[in-house]
């Protein structure tokens, strides 16, 4: 692909008032990015183009109060919100498309709920770090992400990082790296007080009711997991539950010992286009095409 293909061409959906930054890069079938809870749209496969340059369109945008997207005017930033959101941006940039979806732990979970609604209406799923089963969180869980949501408020990207730092259960030799991508995706938030409200209210909103939900999902789909020593939390064994209900579930993940695949964006997009390329998946691309 020519050069110029690859340079990623900004814009801008309203949903409910909220004011979604995204981009776009290359041509030819839809595959949408979704980031996690503290990330921005760069943080799914942390800038490779890998995937335009395999013949996908990629299709990234910043979750309301996140990076450069503007706070949600009614306050609110849980997994419906999220999913009409999600449905703006497919509704403007990949009308009459049947894309591939591809979400980093938030953004797996709201993927995986618009698609329980609307099967029929993705090529495949590819859901990296999920974290939940669809059951309601602990009060150790909601109480870790009030913490964060309290150092972000009282002392910005600092506060953020001491909190972060305090509870990170990650294996020494990952700790630095951890913290290096941590704290360099936390400076990219235009509304710091905004994913503030977002780390109290996302993960207090359950994106569907019970692992059971999940095996009725029968779309082509790959649930990248990653082994706790480098990333606890996003756990390995909620991956796997995920691949095993999924009916057409299928795990992939780094070989032990080595940095987590979903940290590594240009292997990770490959990953992604050879599932794409899967004659499953193909046939549902062809659908909208």
């Amino acid at each position: 692909m020519a050069a110029d293909r690859l340079e990623p061409t900004g814009f801008e959906v309203r949903r409910s008032g909220a004011a979604l930054a995204g981009e776009e890069v290359g041509e030819g079938p839809a595959v949408v990015l979704l980031h996690g809870l503290t990330a921005t749209r760069r943080y799914v496969v942390h800038g490779s183009v890998a995937l335009p340059r395999r013949g996908y369109r990629m299709v990234s945008y910043d979750a309301r109060g996140h990076g450069e997207s503007g706070p949600a005017p009614d306050g609110r930033y849980d997994y419906p919100s999220l999913v009409e959101d999600l449905r703006g941006v497919l509704a403007e940039r990949c009308e009459g498309e049947t894309p591939v979806l591809v979400g980093h732990s938030m953004g797996c979970h709201t993927a995986v709920s618009h698609a329980l609604e609307h099967p029929d209406a993705v090529a495949g799923l590819v859901l990296a770090g999920p974290v939940t089963l669809g059951l309601p969180p602990s009060e150790e869980t909601l109480d870790y992400w009030d913490r964060l949501a309290d150092g972000l408020e009282r002392g910005g990207v600092d506060g953020f990082m001491e909190a972060y730092e305090s509870s990170l259960g990650a294996d020494p030799s990952w700790r630095e790296t951890a913290l290096r991508i941590t704290r360099e995706r936390m400076g990219l938030h235009r509304h710091p007080e905004a994913v503030a409200e977002a780390l109290r209210q996302v993960p207090r909103s359950i994106p569907f009711e019970g692992p059971e939900e999940l095996e009725s999902l029968d779309v082509p789909a790959l649930v990248v997991a990653s082994y706790d020593e480098a990333d606890p939390g996003h756990p390995y064994s909620i991956a796997e539950a995920w691949a095993d209900r999924l009916p057409q579930g299928r795990l992939v993940s780094e070989e032990q010992g080595q940095s987590p695949l979903a940290w590594q964006g240009g292997r990770l997009s490959r990953v992604i286009a050879d599932f794409c390329e899967e004659p499953a998946v193909q046939a549902r691309l062809a659908q909208g095409a």
